[in-house]
């Protein structure tokens, strides 16, 4: 291709003759284009819907974010998935009330400043809601322009993301931004897919598109595999005493950092030690389905009981009912199956065998 500019307004008219009808599409408020790119990240268009409803008509305002209670953004979170994003909006909701005057910045500098905005989130902020013509260049934008161009970087690599911020910011239109950004993306989300065959029939520079044009759209974009993730063994116990179920929280650093969960040990830890140290001295315990989880770095599997607890002292564990660990507490993903068996398994009368071992009892059917 001679000229990276002969894209722009095939693409720019493409976009607004076929974009998506989404809700956060029908504004150009800072703060609700800030909220639905941060959902975004990682996650389905689709699933994404009913969490940015729900979260803007809770806190419709950067105030009312920079204002509320930790427990009830992470309620609102809870299913997305990444909570330290949500937490780093938080932290940026209250930047933009002390150093902004609770205005949302308007150029790149200041939207760069803010806690958990880099240079993608803030080209899509910047060009949605301000009109400045800087690129937003995620997975999407990538693949797309690897394969316009051919170009056989390793998209994997932050100097390949820098060399496109680089070469899109010469395109950027002035007037309509935004648009070229957006058209980049849904092109990559609708049409230049990433597994399977694009939809080159429908795309609207395939007559530009150096892939396409030499059928090497499957050799495009090149990426470096991953590291194959770390495999973690844990027990995890759905803990009742009468009509509470416990949850406990995690340490404030590593993995789901300072998030409620089931309580759980090592699976190389016997049951019996795990569940002394969290204040359960007698218990019938009764195996459940085994559990996995991927994360982006480590791999869950997890051995699962119901514990039906007969004797406990004074711990860090926090008992509480079904609806009251469901109305006010966000359990990670992680944990969802294992927590949706367990209210199963509280609705059962179960046949015990008791075994004893350093007075905690086990149950087995």
């Amino acid at each position: 291709m001679k000229d990276l500019k002969e894209i722009v307004e095939p693409l720019i008219r493409w976009f607004r003759e076929n974009k998506r009808d989404l809700p956060w599409r029908q504004t150009k408020d800072p703060y609700a284009v800030w909220v639905s790119e941060i959902m975004l990240q990682q996650t389905r268009v689709e699933a994404v819907k009913p969490y940015y409803i729900r979260f803007l008509q809770t806190l419709p305002t950067v105030k009312d974010l920079a204002n509320a209670d930790e427990e009830v953004i992470l309620k609102l979170w809870e299913g997305l998935g990444y909570y330290s994003r949500v937490r780093n909006m938080q932290k940026a909701a209250i930047q933009i009330m002390e150093d902004f005057g609770g205005v949302f910045p308007a150029n790149q500098k200041d939207l760069l400043s803010l806690k958990g905005i880099g240079p993608y989130t803030a080209g899509a902020v910047g060009s949605i809601a301000f009109g400045l013509p800087i690129p937003a260049v995620d997975g999407n934008v990538l693949r797309v322009m690897s394969r316009i161009t051919a170009d056989a970087s390793d998209i994997s690599l932050q100097i390949t993301k820098k060399e496109w911020e680089s070469r899109l910011a010469e395109i950027m239109p002035q007037e309509c931004a935004g648009d070229l950004n957006q058209a980049l993306m849904e092109l990559g989300a609708m049409v230049c897919l990433p597994n399977g065959a694009p939809k080159c029939s429908v795309c609207p520079v395939r007559a530009s598109c150096m892939a396409y044009c030499k059928n090497q759209t499957a050799v495009y974009p090149v990426k470096a595999e991953k590291k194959p993730r770390t495999l973690e063994y844990l027990n995890v116990f759905f803990c009742v005493d009468g009509e509470k179920i416990a949850i406990g929280k995690r340490p404030k650093n590593g993995l789901l950092s300072g998030l409620w969960e089931l309580p759980n040990g090592q699976r190389d830890i016997a049951p019996p030690i795990t569940l002394q140290k969290m204040g359960i001295l007698e218990a019938e315990l009764l195996p459940m389905k085994g559990q996995k989880h991927i994360f982006t770095h480590v791999e869950w599997h997890m051995d699962c009981y119901f514990v039906r607890v007969t004797k406990k002292t004074e711990s860090d564990l926090l008992w509480l009912t079904r609806e009251e660990a469901e109305a006010q507490y966000a359990l990670p993903s992680a944990f969802k199956k294992i927590w949706a068996e367990g209210l199963k398994q509280m609705k059962k009368v179960g046949i015990f065998v008791t075994v004893y071992k350093k007075n905690i009892k086990f149950t087995v059917k």
